[in-house]
C-alpha cells in the first residue's frame, strides 16, 4: 500500500515529525521562514496531507491545484487563514489545536501586562545602557496592579484563565462576551458582566481575547480608545486586526491611554509606523503559545488530526464536520 503523502509547511518538535513519518512520505519546507506563495503552490500540487500555519493562506485557488487533497491540519487554534467553506465543498476535512495553548498564552498576558505597568523593559534598558547610576524616588515610576480592575473582553477559555489568575492580585475582574456567563461561572471565577462601552470606561487594564472575525476586525479604533481611562493599559494576544493600530500609536504617543502590551499586530509581521518607537507599549513576536510543552503538544496534536484524516478515521479537532456527508 502506498504511503501518504504530506507536506509540512515550517519545521515542527521532533516527536510530531516522528508520528508522520511512521506513517507517510513527509517533506517539511526546507527554510527558516514562511513559504511564499509560489512554494506553496508548488508544496501543494500533490499531497493528500497538508500541516499548515497560521502564516499559511489557504483558499479556493490553491485548493483547485491538488484534487486529491484530503486534509488540512491548522497548527493554531485559529483558522482564519482557511477558507473553511472552499475546502468543504472539495471534501477536505479541516482542523485545529484548540484547549492546548490556553494556560501558555494566559501567562503571557500577564507578562505583557506586569512589564507594560511595571515598566520592565524599559528598566531592561536603561539599566544595559548602563544609566543606573544611583537609585531615585522619581525613576521610572510604573502602575500598581494589586487592587486594579481588570476588563476582559472575550470570556472563552483564555479569557477564563486570565481572570483566574487575577485573583492572585485582588483584582476586581469586568467581562464582556456575546454570551453572558451563568451565575455560577461568575461566582466561581469572581467576575462581573459589563456591556462593552462601560467595560472599557470602568476598566485599568483591558485585555482582548475574541477571534478575528467580521465582528471584531478593528474591535478597538478611535471610539473604543476614547471611552478607556487615559490611565489604563491594553493588552492583545488574540489577533492583531482586532485593533486599528494607527489609531492605537496616535492614542499611545498622545496619551490617551498609558500603554499597550501587543503580541500580535495587524499586518504581522509588519508594525504599523511609529509603534516601535514608543517606551509606553512592550511588543513580542506571537509568542502566545511559545513554551516548549505547548509548541510540542500542538505539534503532536496536529500531526494526530492529519494522521486520523488519512485513515479515514475521526479527526479529534474537526472543523467541519458537514464535509463527512
Amino acid at each position: 500500500m502506498t504511503c501518504p503523502k504530506v507536506y509540512v509547511t515550517r519545521e515542527l518538535p521532533q516527536k510530531a515529525l516522528s508520528m508522520l513519518k511512521e506513517e507517510c512520505e513527509v517533506e517539511v519546507n526546507p527554510h527558516d521562514r514562511p513559504l511564499t506563495r509560489l512554494e506553496l503552490k508548488k508544496a501543494i500540487e500533490d499531497v493528500d496531507g497538508l500541516l499548515c500555519l497560521l502564516t499559511d493562506q489557504i483558499d479556493a485557488e490553491l485548493l483547485d491545484l491538488n484534487p486529491k487533497l484530503k486534509v488540512i491540519a491548522n497548527y493554531a487554534v485559529g483558522y482564519d487563514n482557511i477558507e473553511l467553506k472552499a475546502c468543504t465543498e472539495r471534501g477536505i476535512a479541516v482542523s485545529n489545536t484548540p484547549g492546548v495553548l490556553t494556560e501558555t498564552t494566559a501567562d503571557l498576558t500577564w507578562a505583557l501586562l506586569m512589564s507594560v505597568a511595571r515598566r520592565i523593559v524599559e528598566g531592561d534598558k536603561f539599566t544595559r545602557a548602563g544609566n543606573y547610576e544611583n537609585w531615585g524616588p522619581m525613576m521610572l515610576l510604573g502602575k500598581d496592579i494589586s487592587g486594579k480592575t481588570l476588563g476582559i473582553v472575550g470570556m472563552g477559555r483564555i479569557g477564563e484563565a486570565v481572570a483566574k489568575r487575577a485573583k492572585g492580585f485582588d483584582m476586581e475582574v469586568l467581562y464582556y462576551d456575546l454570551e453572558r456567563k451563568d451565575r455560577v461561572k461568575e461566582q466561581e471565577l469572581s467576575i462581573k458582566y459589563r456591556e462593552f462601552d462601560t467595560l472599557l470606561q470602568e476598566a485599568d487594564f483591558i485585555s482582548l481575547h475574541v477571534p478575528l472575525n467580521s465582528a471584531t476586525e478593528n474591535l478597538i479604533s478611535e471610539r473604543e480608545l476614547e471611552l478607556m481611562k487615559e490611565s489604563a493599559y491594553l493588552i492583545n494576544t488574540s489577533r492583531g486586526a482586532v485593533i486599528d493600530e494607527q489609531v492605537l500609536v496616535y492614542a499611545l504617543r498622545n496619551g490617551e491611554i498609558a500603554g499597550a502590551g501587543l503580541d500580535v499586530y495587524e499586518d504581522e509581521p509588519k508594525l504599523t509606523p511609529g509603534l516601535a518607537k514608543l517606551n509606553n507599549v512592550v511588543v513580542t513576536p506571537h509568542i502566545g503559545s511559545a513554551s516548549i510543552d505547548t509548541r510540542t503538544k500542538m505539534a503532536t496534536m496536529a500531526a494526530e488530526n492529519l494522521l486520523a484524516g488519512l485513515q479515514d478515521e475521526e479527526m479529534p479537532n474537526l472543523l467541519n464536520p458537514e464535509v463527512l456527508d
